[in-house]
């Protein structure tokens, strides 16, 4: 790991909303997080499913889906076609050559995209009204946006202990 201070430490985020820092802290630390720990993941391994639980290429897959969805809702946006069948695909984990390093770059990729819309959203839009998923459940933007945050660090922690077991 990096001798740095965790990203909250590290002050706040060029041109982030001060009350939507923690969120951006957090995403960057999972992303300094599952870089550190597979940067030598072996492919053939995404697919483990120790005691049944859910497989490291899952967790990464579901992590991208997840920051793309909340942010569509955030922005009181329909989910597209792809959208959904991504969603249904977040388990069909690939293990050829080179798919760990995809995985994270499209992690990568869906952070980056988050984190531009967490630039342009107005602190004053935070208390405003959204609607979740098919059921059209209450929320927020502020609780969407957190929610993406908490649901990528709680996933980052079961995906650290996957890759520690499957590796043992």
């Amino acid at each position: 790991m990096s001798s740095l201070p965790e990203v909250w430490l590290r002050g706040p985020l060029p041109e982030v909303p001060p009350l939507l820092q923690p969120i951006a802290h957090a995403l960057l630390q999972a992303q300094e997080e599952l870089d550190a720990a597979l940067h030598d993941f072996p492919d053939h391994l995404l697919a483990a499913r120790p005691a049944g639980v859910a497989s490291v290429g899952f967790h990464l897959r579901h992590l991208a889906g997840v920051l793309d969805r909340l942010a569509t809702y955030a922005r009181q946006e329909p989910l597209t076609a792809a959208q959904l069948a991504y969603l249904a695909a977040e388990n069909d984990v690939p293990t050829a050559p080179g798919s760990t390093a995809a995985l994270l770059r499209h992690f990568h990729e869906q952070t980056e995209q988050f984190l531009v819309q967490l630039r342009a959203t107005p602190e004053s839009s935070l208390p405003e009204f959204r609607l979740v998923g098919r059921a059209g459940l209450p929320s927020t933007v502020v609780g969407l946006l957190t929610h993406a945050a908490e649901h990528t660090t709680r996933h980052l922690g079961q995906l650290l202990v996957t890759a520690r077991v499957v590796q043992a």
